[in-house]
């Protein structure tokens, strides 16, 4: 007799019981030891427009003044590379984020300070990042612009073709932004500079003791 066997499932059933963690002897806490800082996930997020890749690059470059261990994850670069296979749809948005996400935590086992710039417009898949690493370890910030603000701005040309209808699936226009609602930083680029938003946010990283 023949049995039909999904060659997916069984991988996954058969990796599962075969794979285990192995064993290291230099830890997280060794290496943040070393590099003299508290590793953790800085994420950005917020609309297309609103900021978050200048504060981001901002915020790497004091950080990396200050003889901190950084590295940057921007959301188009990303997408050059790791994530060049996904689109834009709701799935492909969840599936870009847990990507990323596992990377970060590999990053912040590493003992770096990681940043990352992504709109990750669902609060879901933004407590899915958070939920990779251990409590206080992540730190959300909304960098907060309206729609209109950031619409105006539309440096890429982006907002210009999703109103056109050339761009599907674009936040804020035929696809939802959920706001954050606790997140542990705001800053609100309508009214306030790139560089003033990026020293606010290391300022809050230094009272919080990351650094």
């Amino acid at each position: 007799m023949t049995t039909n066997i999904n060659p997916v499932d069984n991988g996954r059933a058969y990796g599962n019981r075969n794979i285990v963690m192995q064993h290291v002897d230099v830890t997280k806490e060794a290496r943040s030891q070393q590099k003299a800082q508290k590793p953790c996930v800085i994420w950005l997020t917020g609309l297309s427009g609103a900021g978050k890749s200048t504060i981001a690059n901002l915020v790497e470059k004091k950080l990396f003044a200050m003889g901190q261990h950084t590295y940057l994850l921007d959301g188009d670069n990303v997408r050059h590379g790791l994530n060049k296979d996904l689109g834009f749809k709701d799935e492909d948005r969840v599936e870009n984020i847990r990507r990323v996400s596992e990377v970060a935590k590999l990053m912040v086992d590493a003992g770096l300070i990681v940043i990352s710039a992504f709109i990750s417009p669902f609060r879901t898949e933004r407590d899915m990042a958070r939920e990779m690493v251990e409590e206080g370890e992540f730190v959300e910030v909304f960098v907060n612009t309206s729609l209109e603000v950031a619409e105006g701005r539309d440096v890429k040309g982006l907002y210009r073709k999703a109103r056109r209808g050339e761009l599907k699936n674009f936040t804020g226009i035929d696809s939802p932004y959920e706001e954050p609602t606790d997140a542990e930083c705001i800053l609100n680029t309508n009214e306030r500079s790139a560089e003033d938003c990026a020293n606010q946010l290391i300022q809050y990283l230094v009272k919080h003791h990351y650094l």
